[in-house]
């Protein structure tokens, strides 16, 4: 239901308004009209979605991967249904992070531009802090000189900052009538210098295209702009990627059951191998140090035809299980095999109450911290999925965020936490309590209080896959049963 109502943008007033009166195509249709099939991945499609910016989806940019000409391409692209394609912070947030996964996996880029440029009272979370608004024109640069190829379309607004984003890129179309570049629009200019000017003799097709040199092609029309990107792709000299010979093998098992096996809570225990035998090719598993430190599943199949080396939770992460996760994943880099990490940690161990259980306690600790060095350091390409839960510092062993993994995607009943609410310690009768444990129990009897937002609820709020992918902690939620296809 959420990703059917980010897909109507702005609204259906603000689609009719943007198609029928400013004859304009709508975001969605030009990523039709461009790629070469439906084959599409939208990144982090439910960003801004409870963001304070309103009642849609506040991102104002769709961004996502799929192909031109066979290659593959990251696609930046406005919505201008959705606030005039205005730029909020979380939008911001968004395309630097389609930048990094170009840069990262050196794609071309194509972007869409209609914008009204940055929402200005929002201007210092915006534009003056290094991972801001004027980090996408260097990474432009960057970009360029890697020789990572960036073309983009001016079918819209392209006002103030955000005209660099054409000019920058290698190749740039502007699309007649409809499309306009410009530092500052007519109203500034008018009262600026009192002078009446129009749009298109400020910063028009013709304009850029005959007399400033800011654009490369003049597109009569928005089809014809998209073959004409189409035809320079085509000229790159980018080689597009082989297809593949054959059909790699289904699961034995249905993905679709997927669905019945997303883990919910910790009350009962869930084989990971299940999940493994629903996502790898033909339900074939190698599995590496099979009866050793068995809370962590390590072992080697093929996703849709692609050799992977899969790390998977299966419990608590125990010393051994550590130590076997740190063997693998240095396998995987010698032999230069990516890893798919599939993420469920189980919530943090009680402390240590007796001197052979705080022993037990640093081996582990010391176990986890040489995976974390071997997952950090390991130069492969990582993808994780959250399937279950992403707590604490397992998540960080598990190559969570922080880890920088090239994709991270969560499944709808992912919880994101340093700490799970669901599982605190069971707090003793008040008089044995110390002054912590009195404020917990405190804060636990205030989350059943309906009037009282206590710390409790929450955290228990802010533990959600939904508000995690909000704010693009995550590369998006995805559905279970389209695992093996993302």
């Amino acid at each position: 239901e959420l990703l059917a109502k980010v897909k109507k943008g702005g609204g259906e007033s603000a689609v009719l308004r943007h198609t029928q009166r400013n004859k304009k195509v709508f975001v969605r249709q030009r990523l039709r009209l461009l790629l070469d099939d439906e084959d599409f991945l939208e990144l982090s499609p439910l960003a801004g979605l409870d963001m304070p910016y309103g009642d849609v989806p506040a991102a104002g940019c769709l961004t996502g991967i799929g192909r031109i000409c066979g290659v593959w391409c990251v696609f930046i692209a406005s919505d201008a249904t959705v606030k005039g394609g205005t730029i909020y912070p979380i939008g911001v947030k968004k395309q630097l992070r389609a930048q990094e996964i170009a840069m990262e996996n050196r794609l071309l880029s194509v972007h869409l531009v209609d914008s009204g440029g940055a929402f200005l009272p929002l201007q210092s979370e915006l534009f003056p802090d290094k991972l801001h608004g004027g980090r996408i024109f260097y990474n432009e640069a960057i970009m360029s000189a890697m020789g990572i190829p960036q073309v983009a379309v001016v079918c819209g607004s392209c006002v103030a900052g955000g005209a660099y984003v054409p000019t920058m890129a290698e190749e740039s179309v502007i699309i007649d009538k409809i499309g306009t570049l410009f530092l500052a629009g007519p109203p500034l200019v008018k009262a600026a210098t009192g002078e009446d000017v129009s749009p298109e003799d400020l910063g028009g097709a013709r304009l850029h295209s005959q007399v400033s040199g800011c654009s490369d092609h003049f597109a009569p029309s928005e089809e014809e702009a998209y073959e004409c990107i189409r035809n320079v792709v085509s000229t790159l000299n980018c080689e597009p990627v082989p297809e593949e010979d054959r059909e790699p093998d289904s699961p034995l098992y249905s993905p679709e059951e997927l669905l019945g096996l997303a883990p919910l809570d910790y009350s009962r225990t869930l084989p990971v191998k299940l999940i493994l035998s629903r996502l790898v090719d033909g339900s074939r598993f190698q599995e590496f140090k099979a009866a050793y430190g068995t809370t962590l599943v390590t072992g080697f199949g093929h996703v849709e035809g692609h050799l992977v080396g899969i790390v998977a939770n299966n419990g608590e992460l125990a010393h051994d299980a550590a130590l076997k996760g740190s063997h693998f994943v240095q396998l995987c880099g010698q032999r230069g095999i990516p890893i798919l990490f599939l993420q469920n940690t189980a919530p943090q161990p009680a402390g240590p109450a007796s001197i052979s259980q705080a022993e037990a306690h640093s081996n582990r600790l010391k176990a986890q911290a040489s995976m974390m060095a071997a997952v950090a350091c390991a130069a492969v390409p990582k993808i994780t999925i959250v399937i279950g839960g992403c707590f604490g510092s397992d998540s960080y062993v598990m190559c969570g965020r922080s880890f920088s993994p090239n994709f991270l995607f969560l499944w709808p009943n992912a919880r994101v936490a340093l700490v799970d609410s669901r599982h605190f310690p069971t707090v003793p009768p008040a008089g044995d309590c110390t002054g912590e444990e009195l404020e917990l129990k405190q804060l636990k009897a205030n989350a059943f209080k309906p009037v009282q937002f206590s710390a409790l609820s929450r955290l228990e709020e802010e533990s959600s896959a939904f508000y995690s992918s909000s704010r693009l902690w995550d590369d998006g939620i995805i559905l279970p049963q389209d695992t093996r296809k993302v």
